[in-house]
């Protein structure tokens, strides 16, 4: 974590942030947040994730007392107080504290700058491993708070030789805990489109891949699939070569896969250039 954040309306040392302990977002785990990184002291997509920022707290009955303008202001400076050249800015809005303790109410916003470190080439040119979780999270088009169950199941992960979880629900894929998901049959390049969060990453590669298809996708037909990938902000791309026990495809990162990344990598150049 960076020296300086967002609290109480100011600038203050990251330190000195609190929580009221009653705030639904630690009594109930009521919130919303969004995450983003800078690349030479650029945050990458920014109205992009101001957006999803905004339109969360719309739909969590949030009240947020500040203009796109105000958080677009507030982040740059955050930039440029914690030298943040290359990072991650965290938006964090609570979700108050609730006269009955359960309705929310007026919460309170952080955003907090972070050191980030990206996964290792060797997972991008080995590929993970997904284990395959029945669930699907809840309103899972709002980016909440609420990550419970992965951050307990979490804990096998790394004894399984595992990256993260591919939650399915009777025979239909959605997501990973925190990534976006995609097959590659035949060259062509397919993404489920039920129970999901519109992921930024995964907006900027539709708009790349013209032909890709965004439809429901069945958990056998990821068994069959040539390629797959998550992405994700921190991760951009990453290839699955397994999911539980079995291998995707021929078990190694495929060549559409590999394709993309470059691309978004070039795209993320030509907008900090």
């Amino acid at each position: 974590m960076k020296p300086f954040c967002f609290a109480d309306g100011t600038i203050v040392p990251t330190e000195s942030a609190t929580l009221h302990p009653m705030d639904l977002g630690l009594i109930r785990g009521y919130g919303i947040f969004d995450f983003f990184r800078t690349v030479n002291y650029t945050p990458l997509f920014l109205e992009n994730y101001l957006d999803r920022f905004i339109t969360s707290a719309e739909k969590t009955f949030l009240p947020l007392p500040y203009s796109r303008a105000q958080l677009s202001e507030i982040i740059h400076l955050l930039i440029e107080k914690n030298n943040l050249e290359k990072g991650g800015l965290r938006m964090v809005l609570s979700g108050g504290i609730s006269e009955n303790h359960f309705s929310p109410a007026a919460g309170k916003l952080f955003i907090f700058a972070e050191s980030l470190s990206l996964p290792s080439e060797e997972k991008y040119r080995e590929g993970i491993k997904l284990l395959t979780l029945e669930y699907v999270r809840p309103i899972a088009d709002i980016k909440t708070t609420n990550y419970t169950l992965p951050v307990w199941h979490s804990v096998n992960w790394k004894r399984l030789g595992a990256e993260d979880v591919l939650y399915h629900w009777n025979g239909w894929v959605s997501e990973s805990s925190r990534s976006n998901f995609f097959i590659v049959k035949n060259g062509v390049l397919h993404t489920p489109n039920q129970h999901i969060l519109l992921g930024i990453t995964r907006k900027h590669i539709l708009d790349m891949v013209k032909n890709a298809v965004i439809r429901p996708i069945s958990l056998e037909e990821v068994w069959d699939a040539d390629e797959a990938f998550i992405s994700s902000t921190t991760k951009v791309l990453l290839p699955v070569t397994q999911l539980d026990e079995r291998k995707i495809g021929n078990g190694k990162p495929g060549p559409v896969t590999m394709e993309i990344l470059e691309r978004f990598r070039k795209l993320e150049k030509e907008i900090v250039a």
